[in-house]
């Protein structure tokens, strides 16, 4: 039984302190050191089986030609304000000397030749897109082999050969490209380090003492170290997302914490009750471990059924942030009570300057000795229990306002863009966001985002001129750079360049427009076949294959939801209105999303420079996630309200005494996750930015207005009816309870408790 199963782990690991504490030093030292030696670095691969992006990248394969591999670009323009590369001989030199040293680096396959190009006279390199109009700027697009084939150290080696290039040419040099977003990791800007200083204070706060507060810390520290150097080692078997070790972090920081504080909070409270350390954290685990286990199994199952978008780098990424989860669960039921073992009585008294601590003042207040009712308890819980009353007597107005709240921050989920945003997103201090202004400068927006044209003629002689014809002649269509054939397989590519910028809502019509008109109108009905590809591409059909299959993962994760609930609070109602709610919240949270980041409202105060798309893949993650976190709120806050009607029989008592007693701890653990995630929306990338707000932003969402007014009040509209469950059904459902995590009402304590034993704790689960 799991019950019985956490209380021998939580005794035994509170009674062996530093043997736990030395296992997981030793744990850790090995994550780190298979990391260093097996691990690999992160990269992107944003493609999928069966989309048209693949199936042209599969033909330029065939063809041979390297263009299915991974590009750079290399943009350059004269220091000399004045000077340019069509009338200037030594800016000339200088761009053939840049050129000649890219081709000398490992995996180049080759450079384009924007000096040969001038060389050649004519517009030849105009419209090859290699030198500007004007002759101020000029770019040498690198190509690379598969992804499959490069790594970080490639890219390593680009930057620094551009480092050292700056010094010794007349010449401004700026990167950007492909290589760069698939091998760049995110910049949180120390947002983990932000992330852990913002709960250490709510944490003391809270509890009003120092140690108390560091042992969540250090239990997420060392969680995130092995969560993070295991991540490692699966990129170095598999291609793990560049997003994963910053949403890792975010999402482990946060669960963790957050786990430690219920199981710290049950702890401190058997130890006010007069039990032996030793003995409250065996109990602590056992009754606070349970919801812990359930939620962050939740949490697992909810991302890991990205699965279904079935795109692989989805899957990949949800698996390594699963298992950061799962590492922090284990970690709160086993390191969390070999610290609080170690810890002592110590936990049981708050700092003299900790004294303004809110749980602190509850817990002193719930001593042998204290009348329950007295002011210090009535400072801390009173106001919670008049708000809850006040709510319950007024369920109707406050249901309807709450409910209208949210749907009005869920309306601009209509104008929902998914997207990527390109690197004109970037702030100016980054290489590649210099790159993408001055492309952008001297070729137009859509320079920055080519498509590439595969094409088997299949026998056709006429198709490819037919083909080059029809593409040039399209209004989205800039340019056609010259049409490369390998005389093998007759296999041939067009390089094209867009009008509008990548993250441009037109460059996506383009593709379409292309794919369903254009191609068909070219090739006719003959075998002749064309794909279009390209990074620009391969990002629009992610995005519109994740967008396709988001209500098949929100159906799956709100039908798994509902029957996890149903045994555990033993109710048709219950667990329905719970996924109804969360499905608020999360819509909420989307809808400030938009608003944020497609109008730019507020995005200077998160440091965003312009306006960009909800990054594809962002949405089926956030609510993964986002679904699994919300479930640990409604899982503590319900079992409550579900042992006081148990207890007492009458549904506005319960209401108003579950939602109450588990106000403070839950809006604790709110306020620690919402400082996590805000701390990671003000990293460089924009991505970052998203997962952050987002989290941050349905979190908050979550344990205010759902928690505390629409829970309360639609449980009192629901009456009875809210335990609603039909007999046959109660007979099918396997019994169990999930436990509760607000203000025990577990008996005094007795000599078998301070023995090690814990009578009356039920076994189910």
């Amino acid at each position: 039984m799991l019950t019985k199963s956490l209380l021998r782990l939580g005794t035994g690991a509170a009674r062996h302190p530093w043997r736990v504490i030395a296992a997981w030093l030793v744990a850790a030292t090995l994550a780190v050191l298979a990391a260093v030696a097996f691990g690999g670095r992160n990269a992107d691969a944003m493609t999928a089986p069966g989309l048209d992006s693949q199936r042209a990248a599969e033909l330029i394969e065939r063809a041979g030609t390297g263009e299915e591999g991974m590009t750079a670009h290399v943009v350059v323009t004269p220091l000399d304000g004045a000077a340019t590369f069509i009338d200037d001989e030594g800016a000339r030199t200088a761009l053939a000397r840049l050129r000649a040293e890219v081709r000398r680096l490992p995996h180049v396959l080759g450079t384009s030749d924007p000096a040969g190009a001038l060389d050649a006279g004519g517009d030849t390199a105009v419209r090859g897109g290699l030198v500007s109009a004007d002759g101020r700027v000029a770019v040498v697009r690198v190509q690379y082999p598969d992804q499959s084939r490069l790594s970080a150290d490639d890219l390593d080696a680009l930057v620094a050969l551009g480092d050292r290039l700056r010094a010794e040419l007349p010449l401004r040099v700026e990167m950007g490209g492909h290589l760069f977003y698939a091998f760049s990791d995110p910049d949180g800007g120390g947002s983990e380090l932000i992330g852990l200083l913002a709960a250490a204070a709510i944490l003391f706060l809270a509890f009003g003492s120092l140690v108390a507060a560091a042992l969540p810390i250090g239990m997420a520290v060392f969680g995130l170290t092995v969560g993070v150097a295991t991540m490692t080692v699966l990129a170095g078997v598999t291609d793990v997302p560049t997003f994963a070790p910053v949403l890792g972090s975010m999402v482990g920081l946060g669960v963790g914490i957050d786990y430690a504080l219920f199981v710290l909070a049950r702890h401190r409270e058997h130890l006010a009750r007069g039990l032996d350390p030793r003995a409250a954290a065996g109990r602590a685990v056992a009754t606070a471990g349970r919801p812990v286990v359930f939620a962050g199994g939740t949490v697992v199952v909810s991302i890991l059924g990205l699965a279904v978008a079935n795109v692989p780098f989805m899957t990949v990424g949800g698996l390594a942030v699963s298992i950061v989860v799962l590492i922090m669960v284990l970690a709160s039921v086993t390191l969390l009570p070999a610290f609080l073992g170690a810890a002592g009585p110590r936990l049981a008294t708050t700092d003299r300057i900790g004294r303004i601590g809110w749980i602190g003042r509850a817990l002193r207040a719930g001593r042998p000795g204290r009348r329950r009712g007295t002011a210090e308890d009535a400072v801390t819980a009173a106001g919670w229990r008049r708000w809850i009353g006040h709510v319950s007597r007024h369920p109707v107005p406050y249901a309807v306002g709450a409910a209208g709240l949210l749907l009005t921050a869920t309306l601009p989920v209509l104008g929902l863009r998914v997207g990527l945003p390109d690197d004109g997103s970037l702030p100016p201090s980054r290489t590649e966001r210099r790159a993408y202004d001055l492309v952008a400068e001297g070729f137009g927006p859509g320079t920055n985002g080519p498509l590439v044209i595969a094409a088997d003629p299949a026998g056709d002689p006429g198709v490819l001129d037919r083909l080059v014809a029809t593409v040039a002649a399209d209004p989205g269509i800039a340019s056609v750079a010259p049409t490369h054939v390998d005389p093998a397989t007759g296999i041939a590519t067009l390089v094209v360049f867009p009008t509008t910028s990548p993250q441009d809502k037109a460059t996506a019509d383009t593709i379409a427009r292309l794919r369903t008109d254009v191609l068909p109108t070219a090739i006719g009905d003959g075998p002749a076949r064309a794909h279009i590809g390209g990074a620009a591409a391969s990002l629009s059909d992610v995005g519109q294959r994740t967008s396709r299959r988001l209500p098949l993962l929100v159906a799956a994760v709100l039908a798994m939801s509902y029957l996890l609930l149903m045994p555990v609070f033993r109710s048709v109602l219950v667990p329905l209105k719970a996924v109804l709610l969360n499905l608020l919240s999360i819509g909420a949270a989307y809808g400030v999303m938009v608003a944020v980041f497609q109008w730019g409202w507020g995005g200077a105060l998160i440091g965003l420079e312009a306006t960009v798309p909800i990054v594809s893949f962002i949405p089926m993650f956030l609510f993964a996630i986002l679904f699994g976190l919300s479930m640990d709120y409604e899982v503590f806050l319900l079992s409550r309200v579900r042992e006081e009607y148990l207890r007492t029989g009458d549904n506005g008592t319960a209401i108003v005494e579950g939602v109450s007693g588990t106000a403070r701890i839950i809006t604790s653990a709110a306020l620690i996750m919402v400082a996590v995630f805000l701390s990671f929306a003000v990293a460089e990338d924009p991505s970052t930015k998203m997962f952050g707000l987002g989290l941050a932003t349905a979190i908050l969402i979550d344990a205010t207005v759902v928690r505390m007014v629409l829970v309360p009040a639609t449980m009192t509209l629901l009456g009875r009816t809210n335990w609603w469950l039909p007999k046959w059904l109660d007979r099918l459902l396997p019994r169990g309870s999930v436990g509760t995590d607000g203000p025990a009402v577990n008996p005094p304590r007795t000599d078998a408790e301070s023995a090690g034993e814990a009578p009356g704790l039920s076994a189910a689960g």
